[in-house]
C-alpha cells in the first residue's frame, strides 16, 4: 500500500475502530511510509499524523517506532518465507519444477508486497538482526543444498559444493527479482517471462556443470613445450 493509500484509510479510519483494527490501521501506514522513507527516515510524528491518532496511541501500541518497525518486518519475513518454503517442499516435485516454484514464489511476493521487500532488502536489519533479507536468503538456501546434494550425488558431482552452488542459485534469483521490481515499468518485462529467463540460466547451468571445473582465462593451462634437444 503506497502512503496515500494509506493515508486514505487513515481518513476513513477516523471513526472509533477496536483495538485491533488500530493496531492493524498503524501497521499499514508505517509500512507504506517506512519503504519509503526507511526506518530512520520515518518518525513517531509522521506516523501519528499519517494515521490520524496521537502520538501516545503508537506508543501504546508498539512502545515507539522500533516496536513498529519490527513487527513490520516481522510479518513480512514469516510472508516471504513461508511462501517460499512451501514452494521448495512441494511433494514429488523434480529438481526442475522445484527451481520454477521457488522462483516464481519469490517474484510472487515482490508483486504482492512490493512495501514490505523494499523493507526487507533494503534496511529490515536495523532493528532485527534475525530479519534481514540475507538471513531470509541464507535460510532458503539452506533447504536448497539438501536437494542439490541429492542431485549431485546421482551424477558425480561433488555433493561437498552444494552449499556454494545453493548460494549462487538463491542469490541469482533474489538479485534479478530486486533488479525486476526496480525497473519492470521501465523494461517492460512480465513476471513469467522473468521466471522463465531466471530458470533457463538457472537450470542448464545446472544441467551442464563440470564435475573439475577450472579458471582458463585467469588460470589458462600451460603450453607444452618440447625441447628439441630431447627430440
Amino acid at each position: 500500500m503506497s502512503v496515500s493509500g494509506a493515508n486514505a484509510r487513515a481518513r476513513r479510519s477516523r471513526v472509533r475502530l477496536t483495538r485491533n483494527e488500530r493496531r492493524e490501521q498503524l501497521i499499514d501506514v508505517a509500512r507504506a511510509l517506512f519503504a519509503e522513507r526507511g526506518l530512520e527516515g520515518t518518525s513517531v510524528e509522521e506516523i501519528a499524523a499519517h494515521a490520524g491518532v496521537s502520538k501516545p496511541v503508537i506508543y501504546e501500541h508498539f512502545g515507539g517506532k522500533e516496536g513498529l518497525y519490527a513487527v513490520v518486518v516481522d510479518r513480512e519475513v514469516r510472508t516471504l518465507h513461508d511462501s517460499i518454503r512451501a514452494a521448495i517442499t512441494t511433494p514429488d516435485a523434480n529438481p526442475r519444477a522445484l527451481i520454477e516454484l521457488g522462483t516464481m514464489a519469490l517474484l510472487d511476493y515482490i508483486d504482492d508486497h512490493p512495501n514490505g521487500f523494499r523493507i526487507l532488502s533494503r534496511d529490515s536489519s536495523a532493528s532485527s538482526p534475525d530479519g534481514s533479507f540475507a538471513t531470509i536468503l541464507s535460510d532458503i538456501a539452506s533447504r536448497v543444498e539438501d536437494l542439490l546434494g541429492d542431485e549431485f550425488a546421482k551424477t558425480g558431482l561433488d555433493p561437498a559444493t552444494a552449499p556454494l552452488y545453493s548460494q549462487m542459485l538463491v542469490g541469482l534469483v533474489a538479485l534479478a527479482g530486486q533488479w525486476w521490481m526496480d525497473t519492470r515499468d521501465e523494461q517492460g518485462l512480465a513476471k513469467p517471462v522473468v521466471a522463465a529467463h531466471l530458470v533457463n540460466l538457472a537450470w542448464y547451468g545446472m544441467r551442464n556443470l563440470s564435475s573439475r571445473p577450472r579458471l582458463l582465462a585467469v588460470h589458462p593451462p600451460r603450453p607444452i613445450v618440447i625441447d628439441p634437444a630431447s627430440a
